[in-house]
């Protein structure tokens, strides 16, 4: 970039919110599936980021979250989970936060990339299965459980098209105990 555009770019990136470590960030206001919102509009509260949290609340704060229909909010707490975890278990929190992120999309209207997720978050997490002794649970998180729902809800996905979208809350996957929605 070069004369005034290039200028203008630079101006433009210099104007740039940001947070108390001077890190690029938007302040601008979300809606429950990760949307920005105009300035002003009132939105819900962000996840903080860099949160260390056990498994056992991670899954906890990760339900609570889809169960509220803000599974973008709670791809947050697992990309946490998985920057602050065990080297063995960043595959699973990586598979975790790409469903909750397949799940979003979905609810947005964007079929091709919901399916494309659940289905790559799904391999990630599948392998887990086999190191679940038989019982396919690893930290309480039904893994086989969440393959097969996240298989189920690609292909409805995909089956439906893009559009409205889908009601998050109500498709949201039960983490542990069962895939089956929330009631």
């Amino acid at each position: 970039m070069s004369g005034e555009a290039g200028r203008a770019g630079r101006a433009g990136r210099a104007g740039r919110d940001r947070d108390a470590e001077g890190r690029a960030r938007s302040a601008r206001p979300r809606d429950g599936l990760g949307r920005p919102l105009p300035y002003g509009v009132a939105g819900v509260e962000r996840q903080p980021e860099g949160v260390v949290r056990g498994p056992a609340e991670t899954v906890r704060e990760a339900q609570r979250l889809l169960d509220a229909g803000m599974p973008f909010h709670a791809h947050e707490v697992f990309e946490d989970a998985w920057k602050s975890g065990p080297e063995g278990e960043r595959e699973l929190w990586q598979g975790l936060a790409q469903l909750a992120v397949g799940l979003t999309h979905a609810a947005r209207g964007n079929a091709t990339g919901g399916a494309r997720l659940l289905r790559r978050g799904a391999g990630r997490i599948a392998g887990y299965v086999d190191d679940a002794g038989g019982g396919g649970e690893v930290h309480g998180v039904d893994v086989a459980g969440l393959v097969a729902w996240a298989g189920e809800l690609a292909g409805r996905v995909e089956r439906a098209g893009g559009g409205a979208g889908l009601d998050a809350a109500g498709e949201a996957p039960r983490l542990s105990g069962g895939s089956e929605p929330a009631p």
